[in-house]
């Protein structure tokens, strides 16, 4: 990856809706440039795929959190394949530090989201946890 695939990923992070034409004229540089750039990007998995970035009005009224997990032993892997059958867990991440793993959990309730603690606490292989509940971007 060169500083133009960087570019051309920043731009499509700041509007994924861009068309090629748009891009290029962007970039500088031709809309050929940016089909067989974009191409290889895709080609090679450096872009997975693209997604849909909702208004936040759209969801403020959902539940969102952060729930840091210790992994007891050499489980993680049985740990991490329970978390990813939970719709509620919509990222989950690898880490340092004290904890193992990250989720981070999305619910329309209070409800759910205490059934979504509870039910992460009794997969066998979790030690421990913390949750912080995400009020207000900063």
């Amino acid at each position: 990856m060169d500083d133009l695939d960087r570019r051309l990923i920043a731009e499509l992070r700041a509007d994924g809706r861009a068309s090629l034409s748009e891009l290029a004229k962007r970039l500088g540089v031709s809309r050929g440039t940016v089909q067989n750039r974009l191409d290889r990007l895709i080609e090679s998995e450096v872009i997975l795929g693209f997604t849909v970035r909702l208004k936040s009005v759209a969801d403020d009224d959902r539940i969102r959190a952060i729930m840091m997990i210790e992994v007891a032993g050499k489980s993680t892997r049985r740990v991490v394949q329970a978390l990813r059958g939970l719709p509620e867990i919509h990222a989950l991440y690898s880490t340092n530090g004290a904890y193992d793993l990250i989720a981070e959990i999305e619910v329309a309730n209070l409800g759910e989201f205490d059934r979504v603690l509870s039910t992460v606490r009794s997969i066998e292989g979790v030690a421990r946890s913390e949750t912080s509940l995400l009020l207000a971007p900063a």
